[in-house]
């Protein structure tokens, strides 16, 4: 598989900005970060080059000093070195290969630990943008029915699979950007915030009655306005959760008589 290497140099005064820059780098095919080389495969680079240069120009404390292409090289074998298995609560076992998700991020930590506490029995559950898995495996391991794990770029989609054989989980991993069709118990959604609002909708149409969306992923700056989205499609914001600068939401679907 052929890379390309972005050198990009940043000047961010806090974490949480580096944070979002990488996210949303990431969203434009960027697939592994080392200090400030940034590495995405060559077909998604050519398709995507004008619209990272762009982003970059436009993205205060950035600068794009320059782009080259990478010798032939395993890059999932080098990512894996660098990046061994993670061991989790209940003995879960993650290997997070180059998709985001290894479970120690705030956002990924806030959403385990209300899964640890959650009552997950016989609940359809759905992990949208799943990344490794990590909530996916969770949620079946502690009870639920049915998991469906959806993420939108394909070494994701391979990675869940694959971490979920290694917990001996059965999970639906499924490639694709849309909410698959069904009703849900429980939607978990730890994806960056333009996501969550482009697909509230979706969500909502989606949740069983009396069913809760989580979400992630996000700051405290955008819980007003993920709170109006979710209250138009009639849901109802029931708690905010902190973790550091990271936030959590969830969002009850009331029941009606």
């Amino acid at each position: 598989m052929r890379y390309h290497v972005l050198h990009i140099e940043t000047t961010f005064a806090e974490t949480w900005q580096a944070d979002i820059f990488a996210q949303q780098i990431s969203e434009l095919g960027v697939d592994t970060i080392d200090g400030e080389d940034y590495y995405i495969q060559s077909e998604v680079w050519e398709q995507n080059a004008d619209e990272i240069e762009a982003f970059c120009t436009s993205t205060e404390g950035v600068r794009l000093k320059s782009v080259e292409a990478c010798p032939d090289e395993n890059w999932n074998a080098t990512w894996e070195a660098e990046h061994p298995m993670q061991e989790l609560p209940l003995g879960i076992k993650i290997i997070p290969h180059c998709a985001f998700g290894a479970g120690h991020h705030e956002t990924t930590s806030m959403m385990i630990d209300n899964l640890l506490v959650a009552d997950l029995s016989n609940k359809n559950v759905l992990d949208h943008g799943t990344g490794t898995g990590v909530l996916a495996i969770f949620a079946k391991h502690l009870g639920a029915a049915q998991v469906i794990a959806v993420d939108i770029d394909e070494k994701s989609v391979e990675n869940a699979k694959e971490n979920a054989a290694l917990n001996n989980e059965e999970i639906d991993v499924r490639l694709g950007d849309s909410v698959p069709e069904g009703k849900y118990d429980i939607i978990l959604a730890n994806i960056h915030r333009n996501v969550l609002l482009a697909n509230m909708s979706a969500y909502a149409g989606s949740l069983q009655a009396g069913g809760e969306l989580w979400l992630s992923g996000f700051y405290e700056t955008d819980v007003p306005i993920l709170k109006e989205a979710a209250e138009k499609e009639g849901l109802t914001l029931t708690q905010v959760l902190a973790n550091g600068e990271w936030r959590m939401m969830k969002c009850h679907k009331e029941v009606h008589s």
